[in-house]
């Protein structure tokens, strides 16, 4: 074969191994018995450490070399060959600048710190939990010292080149700093209007009726069941193999109907993007997803620019009380309207309405941070998430469940990755400004539950371009603008303003 075909070959294998280890994951958040934890740590190290050595072999290199000097497969440099060689490019790099040893010993320590995670949360003891984030703390040093470039100022900035290319510590800061501004005023004008009634989630609905209700949405929205799951699981999520067995899992609680609802749109809309990434380069680079910042673009757009409209609840209404008759009968579309977009200040990030979920956000940067430069002990990081709840927030924690250990990133060592949520945040507005322009019926069609116009949008404009194009790029190529915060800015006006008078 020749250099390119062997490269890609082997690319295919190392995914492979990749998503068998995916859908161990996925099992093991879902349905694995307890007893099964250490042997599952055992399997996951193993797997990371076969598609490591995979990665490291000196013939990768060779291959790549050797690529380099064909013309013809980077004369077009948004060509699915051009795609492939500088994505395997970039991971050859990183991966070996990785020590073998330090990659099965951080997979072998988070697959145990997840079920430890969980338990802890579930007795409110971080003492339970803080040796596991102690030795991931320390793996994630090791790491980032491993993977730092000249270009990084500090350990961040390493671990997060690995969910979002290119992305800076101080990058982040120059565009939270003013976001942050404008939203406390905000958050400001809305404290100081009536607060609206909640009568959604005050309401008991019984797990197995929330999760009738989701899964009709999620279908509706286009989620394709013949490739993909719905399942519960402590903190909700999306895996599985994009393309062919998409994995998605929610949450319910008796009067949180809501939660349900948002947790499960975030996720289908992570799911959808799996679906629509190109099959016809299923486990080669090219057919990856675009960062972890478009992906976040996708499950925002789905549960916030959608799922709390006017529109979705014109639709909605009569379908939730068909689905879950006599329980909703006394509340109307604008009720449902309304509970969506009411502003409180909550300690849950999952359950943060859209104008405070980024401080949530921000609070969690600057923590992990402070933990990887050693400027925060973990023993300490209770004591310092509950003040920046305080003085952010204005609210009390009173436990370590909805205080430092709700999120389940960091016992998975993903740290680096909650900034993407934002930047999310500010592409999914972006994305929905350019898709109303181009289909300037959008929200008609929503009423009456017609979604298939703008996944449509969104398969030709962003999910078929797999990671051709980083999140910038495509930013500037869908909308003809650079990333902005005006768009997320411009929404929450005109989504706040006729619930709270502003």
């Amino acid at each position: 074969m020749k250099p390119y075909e062997q490269l890609i070959e082997h690319a295919r294998e190392i995914a492979t191994i990749q998503s068998i280890g995916s859908i161990l994951g996925w099992d093991q958040e879902t349905m694995m018995p307890d007893g099964g934890v250490a042997m599952r740590g055992h399997q996951l190290s193993y797997l990371a450490k076969t598609a490591h050595e995979k990665s490291i072999r000196p013939c990768i290199g060779q291959w790549l070399d050797a690529c380099g000097t064909d013309s013809q497969l980077t004369a077009d440099p948004q060509s699915v060959s051009a795609t492939n060689l500088r994505e395997l490019r970039h991971n050859y790099d990183r991966a070996t600048r990785l020590p073998t040893q330090l990659v099965e010993e951080l997979a072998k320590v988070t697959s145990t710190a997840r079920h430890a995670w969980a338990e802890a949360r579930k007795n409110k003891s971080f003492e339970q939990f803080k040796p596991h984030l102690e030795k991931i703390v320390t793996l994630l040093r090791e790491k980032a010292r491993c993977l730092t470039m000249p270009e990084h100022d500090e350990p961040w900035d390493a671990l997060a080149d690995g969910f979002e290319r290119g992305l800076l510590a101080r990058d982040v800061v120059a565009v939270f700093d003013p976001l942050r501004e404008s939203l406390v005023d905000l958050l400001g004008r809305v404290r100081q209007a009536p607060q609206p009634e909640d009568r959604f989630n005050t309401v008991d609905v019984p797990g197995d009726q929330q999760l009738a209700f989701v899964r009709f949405v999620a279908e509706r929205l286009g989620f394709d069941f013949s490739r993909g799951r719905l399942d519960l699981s402590t903190h909700p999520f999306c895996g599985g193999i994009p393309g062919v067995d998409v994995r998605m899992t929610t949450r319910h609680a008796a009067n949180m109907m809501g939660d349900c609802l948002g947790s499960t749109m975030h996720e289908t809309g992570h799911g959808l993007y799996n679906q629509g990434l190109p099959e016809q380069t299923l486990l080669e680079p090219a057919g990856s997803h675009a960062g972890l910042s478009i992906h976040e673009s996708q499950s925002r757009l789905w549960e916030n620019m959608i799922g709390r409209s006017r529109a979705f609840w014109t639709w909605a209404e009569p379908e939730l009380k068909r689905i879950v008759p006599g329980r909703f009968d006394e509340l109307t579309a604008q009720d449902f309207y309304v509970a969506s977009n009411r502003v409180e200040p909550s300690l849950i990030r999952v359950e943060a309405d859209e104008l405070t979920y980024n401080l949530h956000i921000m609070i969690r940067f600057d923590l992990e941070r402070a933990m990887l430069k050693g400027d925060l002990s973990v023993a300490d990081l209770p004591g310092a998430w509950n003040e920046r709840y305080r003085s952010d927030l204005g609210l009390k924690v009173p436990d370590d469940a909805v205080g430092c250990m709700q999120d389940i990133h960091w016992s998975m060592g993903s740290m680096g990755y909650f900034p993407t949520y934002t930047y999310g945040n500010l592409l999914a507005a972006q994305f929905f400004e350019k898709a109303c322009r181009d289909i300037p019926d959008l929200s008609e069609q929503v009423a009456t539950g017609l979604f298939t116009p703008l996944l449509s949008w969104l398969r030709a404009n962003i999910h078929v371009h797999g990671a051709r194009y980083r999140a910038a790029e495509l930013c500037q190529r869908v909308t003809d603008q650079p990333l902005s915060a005006e768009p997320l800015l411009r929404h929450l006006e005109s989504r706040l303003a006729p619930v709270y008078g502003l």
